[in-house]
């Protein structure tokens, strides 16, 4: 081949991929939430041609259409309490026909729903849980959920679609500070929580609530000055962030939906279906871990705080371990973790962990 051929062709190559790599860019910019964790979720479901998987947290459908596309004949039911991500899922519905069921609502409306589609218990393959919030939510600033997206205090998962429900801005005009410290310490685990629930009564009661993210965020880096804190990939990270994930777990009442959300995953699995949560901080994944070691009173050694034991009181051991018969065995020894690849392509997978088991009682 002579030097003017390959000059061509190299340059026809090169043209291709820049194409190419541009189409990938922008198919990627219309996604509105990159799933987590494909490969290892497809992994431990183990779904197979013609059965039926719940995804309960089903979001922009990033897991599903992943499911869809890779087993035939798969039906899905897909479940989110976010009218956004219902819509997503109606979408999906018309896309392929007959295999996508959507209902819109909590883990706690959810018996509700499945039984008026006569779906009975003990008949589901297996069923996934994407704890947390999802980047479509983030990335709107009129939600709320974001420090970095100027908006109201919003931050409830299903919107508008009960407008009675309390949005952070409500908590923070009407909750007393002992209150929100505690939310703010046990839901964020943060150690400024004093200061900060402080704060925001001063600012109540000197100028006026707050109704915005910027003015929460500006509110809480007022108080941290000192602070200097760096995310799992050592990048800096804003000190309101814990107070902001306390206030969205607890205005969605989060740990609780999540905790009844596990008990609905045993009662809907056929005895060896199988179970993929992924978990994005301690307490969520508490729950999980929890609920599939059969952990369920907390530490075997020593349960409850020192002061309430009882050491006078004779216990059966052979009862307890009789109703802590193990429901569940785990699919892998240690929890898994995002690759380090993925973590650098999408950040925010950075503090990802999944655990799968199988219903085996």
């Amino acid at each position: 081949m002579n030097k003017k051929m390959l000059f061509w062709n190299t340059l026809v190559l090169r043209t291709i991929r820049q194409y190419s790599s541009t189409v990938t860019k922008n198919v990627e910019a219309q996604i509105p939430h990159k799933p987590v964790m494909l490969d290892e979720v497809l992994k431990y479901l183990n779904i197979q041609k013609g059965e039926t998987c719940m995804d309960m947290t089903f979001g922009a459908g990033g897991h599903t259409r992943k499911i869809l596309n890779s087993v035939s004949g798969v039906k899905i039911i897909a479940v989110d309490r976010d009218p956004v991500a219902y819509q997503y899922a109606e979408n999906l519905s018309n896309e392929y026909p007959s295999q996508i069921i959507p209902f819109l609502g909590r883990f706690s409306e959810l018996p509700a729903l499945l039984e008026a589609k006569d779906i009975a218990p003990n008949s589901v393959d297996c069923i996934l849980l994407d704890l947390g919030c999802s980047s479509m939510q983030f990335d709107n600033g009129s939600r709320g959920f974001s420090i970095s997206h100027m908006g109201p205090l919003d931050m409830r998962m299903d919107g508008n679609r009960l407008p009675d429900a309390p949005t952070a801005a409500d908590v923070l005009a009407r909750a007393t500070e002992e209150d929100l410290y505690k939310i703010i310490k046990i839901y964020g685990e943060e150690k400024q929580a004093r200061k900060i629930s402080r704060a925001i009564i001063e600012a109540r009661y000197m100028f006026k609530p707050l109704t915005t993210t910027e003015e929460l965020a500006d509110l809480v880096q007022s108080v941290c000055t000192e602070e200097f804190r760096l995310d799992k990939l050592q990048r800096r990270s804003h000190v309101a962030t814990k107070t902001f994930q306390a206030l969205r777990i607890f205005v969605n009442n989060e740990l609780n939906e999540i905790n009844y959300a596990f008990v609905l995953a045993h009662y809907y699995l056929k005895i060896g279906g199988r179970i993929v949560s992924i978990s994005f901080h301690s307490l969520e994944d508490t729950i999980a871990k929890r609920h599939l070691t059969g952990n369920l009173l907390g530490s075997t050694a020593n349960p409850l705080p020192l002061k309430y034991n009882n050491y006078a009181t004779t216990v059966d051991h052979n009862l307890v371990e009789k109703i802590m018969k193990p429901k569940w065995k785990m699919l892998h020894q240690h929890v898994l973790l995002p690759k380090y690849e993925e973590v650098e392509d999408n950040p925010r997978s950075r503090s990802a962990k999944l655990r799968a088991a199988v219903k085996i009682v």
